[in-house]
């Protein structure tokens, strides 16, 4: 599934870097919405969610389940209207958004943006470590939630070098 993932894009306002991605999912709204806005839902895609309360000004601490003790984050949610969008703004990883639009019973259009301060190096990293997670939605989304035990870093170096060389 992980490639059927658009590559994002990204811009720079005012020092922060804008990443964009668009995805296409065919799956229903409620489905989506679990999957980035539950503690169980972000576990087989993405993060565990230690602390999420969700509602505007709520606290939220990610632990990225591929990193170690560095891949802690807290901060609060940012934005909330359930069903449709669901915004975290934690420590390093900024303002981190979703956006759902159900554009038929069956079909989820997912807008999802990520803005942070960092050198190009760091957008990089995000382009490719977003893009690979996005992958891990798409197969969570499908019934096939993410082994942590078995990640590697081999395909975000992939997705590293291609949003590099583009």
């Amino acid at each position: 599934m992980t490639d059927v993932i658009p590559h994002g894009t990204s811009e720079i306002h005012d020092g922060a870097w804008l990443l964009r991605y668009e995805l296409h999912l065919p799956h229903p709204q409620e489905r989506v919405w679990a999957a980035v806005a539950t503690p169980e839902g972000l576990r087989g895609w993405l993060c565990a969610a230690d602390v999420l309360e969700p509602r505007l000004g709520g606290a939220v601490t990610l632990r990225w389940l591929n990193a170690g003790p560095e891949g802690v984050h807290s901060g609060h949610v940012t934005a909330w209207a359930p069903e449709t969008v669901a915004e975290y703004s934690v420590d390093l990883h900024g303002r981190i958004r979703f956006h759902l639009e159900s554009v038929a019973p069956s079909a989820t259009v997912l807008r999802f943006t990520n803005e942070f301060p960092g050198d190009d190096a760091l957008r990089l990293d995000c382009l490719a470590g977003w893009h690979d997670h996005f992958g891990f939605l798409a197969d969570a989304l499908s019934g096939r939630p993410k082994d942590w035990s078995t990640w590697s870093a081999g395909r975000w170096q992939e997705l590293r070098a291609a949003y590099a060389g583009g």
